[in-house]
C-alpha cells in the first residue's frame, strides 16, 4: 500500500533532503526511523530535493508499506505518528500519514511548489539559521519590478546550478514578489510547477543586486535570456529559504477522507 507522509523540518544540520555520501540527509533519518518502526526495509521518495541548510514548512514523501498484521498499528493512526515522531530528532516533525492510490507519486503528481526566502534587516539572536541577516538598504519596488519580469520567461537556466541532471530548464511561474513585513523584514514569495537546483537562491541573490543598484532591469532581463549561470548573481545563503507548500490534485487526498 502506498502512503503519503506530510512533514516539516529545520534543515540547518542536514546536507539536504536527498541521501548523499558527504553528510546526514533528512531522507536517510526518516527512512531509518520508519525501517525500525515498521520492521521492514523502507525507502521514501520526496516531492523535491531541498538543498543543504534549506528548511521545509511543508514537504511530502511517499512510502510503500506492506499490509499489516492485525496486531500492528495503523500507519495513519495518531499512535503510529506519535511513535515515529518520538524516534525522530526534534528538527524533523511528521504531521500526518495517509493512504493514496498506487500511482500517486510525491514528486511527479505535485502540481506546484511554493518557496519563501526570508530576510532580517536587524540582527536577531533567535533567527540566525532561519533567515538571512542582510543589512544594506535595498529598493524593494525596483526588486518587485524585476521579479515581475520573471513571469515573462519560462527558461531559467541562468539560475540553475551548472552540473544538474535535468532534461530542460523550463518552469511555469505562478507568482514572484517581495513583501515588506514589520520590523523591516523582507520575504520573497515564488511559486512554480517546478524549480531547478539552486534556482530560488540564485534569483534572490540577483534581485538583491538590483535592489542595491548594481544591476538594471535591462541587465536583469539579459541575464535571464543569456541562459548562463555565470551571468547571474551569487546565490543567497540557504538559511533564509523555506519550502512552504507543495500542491497536489484533489484526487490524491481522496483515500484519506
Amino acid at each position: 500500500m502506498r502512503y503519503f507522509i506530510e512533514l516539516g523540518y529545520n534543515g540547518t544540520k542536514y546536507v539536504g533532503w536527498q541521501i548523499q555520501p558527504n553528510g546526514l540527509a533528512i531522507q536517510a533519518v526518516l527512512q531509518e526511523a520508519l525501517t525500525k518502526l515498521l520492521r521492514q526495509p523502507t525507502y521514501i521518495v520526496g516531492s523535491g530535493r531541498t538543498d543543504a541548510g534549506v528548511h521545509a514548512e511543508q514537504q511530502f514523501a511517499h512510502v510503500e508499506i506492506a499490509p499489516r498484521p492485525a496486531d500492528k498499528p495503523d500507519p495513519t493512526s495518531p499512535k503510529f505518528i506519535h511513535a515515529l515522531n518520538a524516534m525522530l530528532p526534534g528538527d524533523i516533525a511528521i504531521r500526518r500519514i495517509f493512504p493514496v492510490q498506487h500511482d500517486h507519486h510525491a514528486r511527479f503528481s505535485a502540481t506546484s511548489r511554493y518557496y519563501q526566502y526570508r530576510i532580517t534587516r536587524h540582527k536577531n539572536a533567535f533567527l540566525p539559521m532561519l533567515s538571512y541577516y542582510f543589512r544594506p538598504e535595498v529598493d524593494v519596488p525596483l526588486m518587485n519590478e524585476a521579479a515581475s519580469l520573471l513571469r515573462q520567461h519560462t527558461d531559467f537556466e541562468s539560475f540553475s546550478k551548472v552540473r544538474t541532471q535535468v532534461s530542460h530548464f523550463h518552469c511555469q511561474l505562478a507568482f514572484a514578489y517581495w513583501e515588506v513585513l514589520p520590523d523591516d523584514r523582507l520575504t520573497f514569495h515564488i511559486k512554480a510547477n517546478r524549480f531547478l537546483y539552486g534556482m530560488v537562491r540564485a534569483i534572490v541573490g540577483t534581485l538583491l543586486d538590483i535592489g542595491q543598484g548594481r544591476l538594471s532591469l535591462d541587465e536583469f532581463n539579459e541575464i535571464i535570456t543569456a541562459k548562463d549561470r555565470r551571468k547571474a548573481g551569487r546565490a543567497a545563503p540557504a538559511s533564509g529559504l523555506f519550502l512552504t507548500e507543495v500542491a497536489y490534485p484533489t484526487e490524491v487526498f481522496l483515500l484519506s477522507i
